[in-house]
């Protein structure tokens, strides 16, 4: 029997960002899919599956609609069954017309009007998310949400056009405060007999946790009206309709569509490895840019303007328009060059990219005068620091708000001023259900009050947290103990700079040094393919500093070299075939570190998202005390690579301007 190729709300949302990703989508032994491998833990690090059931408990009698995965009839059968009642509360409601298939997470029936509740991990303030951005046009932000929620509700009022529908996003409300303790830990992971995952409510909820909603139903028909008219854009595009009917007709034929090139082109999940090609696998990108680019197999060796650093989307769209994608078609005339006050400004960094790449050249370029004069304003013994941090959609306790930030793990690495270096100290609280802010700022303080050494980290992260936990310490007068020295400390590394509220700024005198800022400004390795992410620019420069290959191709890590978790001798050091082995790829994986490789993108995720998933396993999910250990000494190994990956970084600087 055929199975039907339905276009569903998934591949409605695919086609949306690139029509040609519908001929390769599904088709995993041809095309491999670079998107991440298991939806489930996304959901689980994003709070996705924790909502999703909160959200079902605050409408009870609500029928779930069960069916085997592709048995399209049965679920629709069975929707059918209960939109006979007059009133009806459906969970993962099916209905299809023609061509569409959608599944609605909460489906309300009264009488002959229907809701659309479609259910997000995502955060909503009142007054502060906007959905349309300052030209007209939905935001960025919200676009993949609304365009959702708008398909949805365009299949439910072709399906039933008698029926007044209406349409909602049910979103994290960041405004609200938790009743309760223990919330969160209510939705409890839980194994099958196969293996798979899934997400139980433990325990009924108490009453003031179904009448305090933490959760805000944010109705959004005029949003949605703009999208199936098309008037979402500027200039207008084509109806919902129009766009969905060309789509379905694709999917349905299993027809290539032609897709002219853009920088949407450089996400594009369907590349496959060189690994994946020798066994057979094809490359959609490869194949869609052979199609409309008549590139040569050759052509995928060079680099591109998707390769330079912080390209403005706007000067990435002339480019492509005219053509000039590869770094080799790219001109000075192309920028507008911008000296700094220090260092590199970003146009004269990127043009420095473009012409090492140009004339093949692969030496580092590094500022010596510039980093010098930084360097002579440190102050022994240096303190090198770094968070793992986690924003969950629930709330551990009572009072905590949706996505309040909190930071539950630190690492810290030392160097002296005869150059002995020793990982210091670390932090990691794996209690289930506490609030570790508090006690994690304490440890810390402990660490950097003995002495008033320059501290480092890596970009704004840490910064950010501490003016989090600042701004708790102000929420929290009578909670907290020594409340008054946390501010103190907090004050003295950080730097706040708000033009809402500028009597709360300030650049504390031993403010933190921002190691990214000075990859930016000072230093630029071609083999770090212009990333500033800590994770390429410790493999360049381990692979271009004699200092760092000769002290680290030598088991010196946790035997001279004072080490917390790394006590038999670590090499960091390694040639793979000839080329140097990323260091993060020497740790026992968390999630697997291809899985970390999916969750970050540059410099804004710090490559945290296998830490935060992990802590979210350490939360919710049922298991043996063996494997909270296990996961929780890949953790500590893990933060404590990225603050010796600081240390590196130093060293090999240090040496250079010798």
């Amino acid at each position: 029997m055929k199975v039907p190729r339905y276009l569903t709300k998934s591949r409605f949302k695919l086609a949306s960002d690139c029509p040609t990703k519908l001929f390769y989508t599904g088709k995993p032994d041809i095309y491999p899919d670079r998107t991440v491998d298991d939806p489930f833990l996304m959901a689980l690090a994003s709070g996705g599956f924790q909502v999703g059931e909160l959200a079902k408990s605050y409408f009870p009698g609500g029928v779930e609609i069960e069916s085997e995965r592709g048995d399209y009839d049965g679920a629709l059968a069975a929707t059918a069954r209960e939109l006979k009642k007059e009133n009806a509360v459906i969970f993962e409601a099916a209905v299809r017309h023609e061509g569409f298939f959608i599944r609605i997470d909460i489906l309300l029936k009264e009488g002959d009007r229907l809701e659309v509740i479609e259910v997000k991990s995502k955060s909503y303030e009142e007054g502060v998310s906007a959905f349309f951005g300052t030209r007209g046009g939905i935001s960025a932000e919200w676009k993949d949400y609304l365009y959702d929620v708008a398909f949805q509700k365009f299949v439910v009022q072709s399906a039933f056009p008698e029926c007044e529908v209406s349409a909602f996003l049910m979103l994290a409300d960041k405004a609200s405060v938790c009743p309760t303790d223990g919330l969160n830990q209510k939705f409890r992971v839980r194994s099958r007999g196969d293996g798979q995952k899934y997400v139980e409510l433990a325990s009924p909820l108490e009453p003031e946790e179904l009448e305090n909603w933490i959760l805000r139903k944010v109705p959004v028909d005029d949003a949605c009206e703009r999208v199936l008219e098309g008037t979402d854009t500027n200039p207008p595009a084509r109806s919902l309709a129009e766009r969905a009917a060309e789509y379905a007709g694709f999917y349905e034929r299993d027809e290539r569509a032609n897709t002219a090139p853009s920088r949407t082109c450089k996400s594009c999940e369907f590349r496959a490895s060189d690994e994946e090609e020798a066994d057979g696998k094809v490359s959609g990108f490869k194949e869609c840019w052979t199609a409309e680019l008549k590139w040569a197999p050759d052509d995928f060796k060079s680099q591109t303007l998707f390769d330079v650093n912080s390209l403005h989307y706007q000067r990435a769209d002339k480019l492509i328009g005219e053509g000039r994608i590869k770094i080799t078609d790219i001109t000075i005339v192309d920028f507008t060059i911008k000296p700094a006050e220090k260092g590199l400004s970003q146009s004269q960094r990127q043009w420095l990219q473009i012409e090492k790449a140009q004339n093949g050249d692969t030496v580092p370029f590094i500022d010596k005068i510039g980093l010098k004069t930084e360097m002579a304003g440190w102050k022994f013994p240096l303190h090198f620091i770094d968070f793992e941090t986690a924003t969950p959609a629930i709330p551990f306790n009572r009072g905590r708000r949706p996505y309040e930030e909190i930071a539950f793990q630190y690492s810290h690495h030392i160097v002296r001023q005869d150059g002995t270096v020793e990982h210091a100290g670390e932090y990691l609280d794996e209690r289930i259900g506490v609030f570790p802010n508090y006690d994690f700022l304490r440890a810390l303080m402990g660490e950097l009050s003995a002495d008033d050494g320059t501290i480092f980290r890596y970009a704004a992260h840490e910064n950010t947290y501490l003016l989090k936990i600042y701004d708790q310490l102000l929420r929290d007068p009578n909670v907290v103990s020594g409340r008054d020295e946390m501010f103190t400390f907090i004050k003295s590394i950080t730097t706040r700079s708000s033009k809402k509220e500028p009597s709360m700024n300030w650049d504390g005198e031993r403010t933190m040094v921002d190691m990214c800022e000075l990859v930016k400004l000072y230093y630029y390795d071609p083999f770090t393919g212009g990333s500033n992410s800590i994770k390429k620019v410790l493999p360049a420069v381990l692979r271009s500093s004699d200092y760092l290959r000769e002290r680290y191709s030598l088991p010196v890590y946790g035997t001279e070299i004072r080490s917390l978790n790394f006590q038999d001798g670590q090499c960091w050091f390694i040639l793979d075939n000839g080329v140097v082995k990323d260091p993060y790829e020497c740790l026992p994986a968390i999630y697997g570190t291809d899985m970390i490789d999916r969750l970050s993108d540059e410099d804004s995720l710090k490559d945290g998202g296998g830490a935060m998933m992990a802590y979210a396993r350490l939360q919710f999910e049922d298991m043996s005390a063996e494997e909270r250990s296990a996961i929780c000494s890949a953790l500590k190994r893990y933060c404590e690579l990225d603050t010796l990956a600081m240390v590196m970084i130093y060293e090999a600087w240090r040496e250079m301007l010798i």
